[in-house]
C-alpha cells in the first residue's frame, strides 16, 4: 500500500520577525510620531483636529493595502506603524487638551481597551502569539493590539513625565530601565521552573517602547523652560525620518525579518 503523503505549505507571516531592527525602527517611529504630531499641528497650523483627519485618512488607506497584500512588505508595514504612531499621538492631545479628559482616564480606557482586544482574540482564536498571523481576523486583532498599545503608551509617558510631573529625562530613564529590566529576566533568568512568557514580554516592551520615544521627542523639542533641548520639529522629524528609511530599505532587500510558517 502506498504511504500517504504529508503535503507542507509555506506560509508568510503578515507581520515582521521580532529582530533588533524591528525595535530601533519602533523607537524611532513613535518618537517621530511626537515630533510629526506636533509639526503638523502647530508648525504648519493645521491644528489637531484637521490634522488628525488627514493623517487617519492615510492611516486607513495604508492599513487596506496591508490586509490586501495578505503578507508583510516592510515598506507598508512600517508606514502603517508611523501614522498608527502620529494619529495616536493627535487623538491622545485631542482628548486631554480638546475634550478635557485627565491622563488618569485616558490611560485606564486605553488599559481596559488593550486587555479586551487580548481577551477576545484568545477566546476566539486560543492564542496570542505574533508568529501565527495567517489570517485577515487575526491580523486585525494584530492591528488593533498596535493601536491601543500606541493609545495607552501615549497616555501612559504623558502621564508620567507631564501629568506627575516627573520630567522627560527622568520618565525616559524608567522606561529604559523597564526594558531592560524585562530583556534582563527574559533571557538571563530562565530556569526549569521559571521562564518570562514571551507574549507577554513582548507586548510588555512595545507598550513601553512607545513612550520611551515619545520622550526622547519631548526632550528634544520642547523649550528649554519646559525641560528639553529647544530643537526645531522641522529638523528632528526628518532626520529620524531618514534613520527608518534606511533600515527599511535594508530589511526591504535582506528580508532578514520575513518570517515564514509551515502548515501541512
Amino acid at each position: 500500500m502506498e504511504k500517504a503523503k504529508t503535503v507542507f505549505n509555506k506560509v508568510l507571516n503578515r507581520v515582521p520577525e521580532i529582530t533588533i531592527y524591528f525595535w530601533i525602527i519602533k523607537i524611532l517611529g513613535t518618537t517621530i510620531g511626537e515630533t510629526a504630531a506636533d509639526f503638523l499641528s502647530t508648525n504648519l497650523h493645521l491644528g489637531l483636529v484637521n490634522t488628525s483627519y488627514v493623517m487617519g485618512g492615510l492611516l486607513a488607506i495604508v492599513l487596506a493595502i496591508q490586509f490586501k497584500l495578505k503578507r508583510y512588505v516592510a515598506a507598508n508595514y512600517w508606514i502603517a506603524v508611523i501614522l498608527i504612531s502620529v494619529v495616536w499621538t493627535l487623538i491622545t492631545d485631542q482628548m486631554v487638551e480638546g475634550f478635557g479628559i485627565s491622563l488618569v482616564t485616558t490611560t485606564i480606557i486605553f488599559s481596559v481597551g488593550l486587555a479586551l482586544v487580548f481577551i477576545i482574540r484568545y477566546l476566539k482564536e486560543k492564542t496570542l502569539s505574533i508568529h501565527s498571523i495567517l489570517t485577515a481576523k487575526r491580523e486585525a486583532f494584530y492591528w488593533l493590539a498596535i493601536l491601543f498599545t500606541f493609545a495607552l503608551g501615549t497616555a501612559g509617558g504623558d502621564l508620567l513625565s507631564e501629568g506627575l510631573g516627573i520630567g522627560y529625562v527622568q520618565a525616559g530613564l524608567i522606561f529604559a530601565g523597564a526594558i531592560a529590566l524585562i530583556a534582563v529576566i527574559y533571557y538571563f533568568f530562565r530556569t526549569k521552573k521559571f521562564t518570562l512568557n514571551a507574549i507577554f514580554a513582548f507586548w510588555s516592551v512595545y507598550i513601553l517602547t512607545r513612550p520611551l520615544g515619545a520622550s526622547l521627542g519631548d526632550y528634544l523639542t520642547q523649550a528649554p523652560q519646559d525641560g528639553g533641548l529647544g530643537i526645531s520639529t522641522a529638523w528632528i522629524t526628518p532626520i529620524f525620518l531618514i534613520g527608518i528609511i534606511s533600515l527599511v530599505m535594508y530589511l526591504s532587500v535582506k528580508k532578514v525579518d520575513v518570517l515564514t510558517t509551515v502548515e501541512k
